[in-house]
């Protein structure tokens, strides 16, 4: 079994920041590429970064120059530094992960942590 669980979450004020992680553990999983999303209430959730093993980046247009993923491959550990943060960054944000396991693709989903920017 895979699991993904993130961390971090916060009420911070406009302006602020904060470092959501994500810990991924479970036999067999050679992951390839994992993923940050988010979903405000009333939209629907939308990519947010991905990185890849080989360390490549991608951002939403949103939170680019804001925001800064990173991976520690030891810890199988995924980050999100999150600068200037603003009210829309409002969101339940999840973590994903896809790979292989036992010869098969697969993908899997954190259950997701509150952040709240607010005044």
């Amino acid at each position: 079994q895979v699991q993904l669980v993130e961390s971090g979450g916060d009420l911070v004020q406009p302006g602020g920041s904060l470092r959501l992680s994500c810990a991924a553990s479970g036999n067999a999983f050679n992951i390839y590429t994992m993923g940050w999303y988010r979903q405000a209430p009333g939209k629907q959730r939308e990519l947010v970064a991905t990185i890849t093993t080989g360390g490549s980046t991608n951002y939403a247009d949103s939170v680019k120059g804001r925001f800064t993923t990173s991976r520690d491959h030891a810890k199988n550990t995924m980050f999100l530094e999150m600068n200037n943060l603003k009210p829309e960054d409002t969101a339940v944000y999840y973590c994903n992960a896809a790979g292989e396991r036992f010869g098969a693709w697969r993908d899997y989903w954190g259950q997701g942590t509150q952040v709240t920017v607010s005044s």
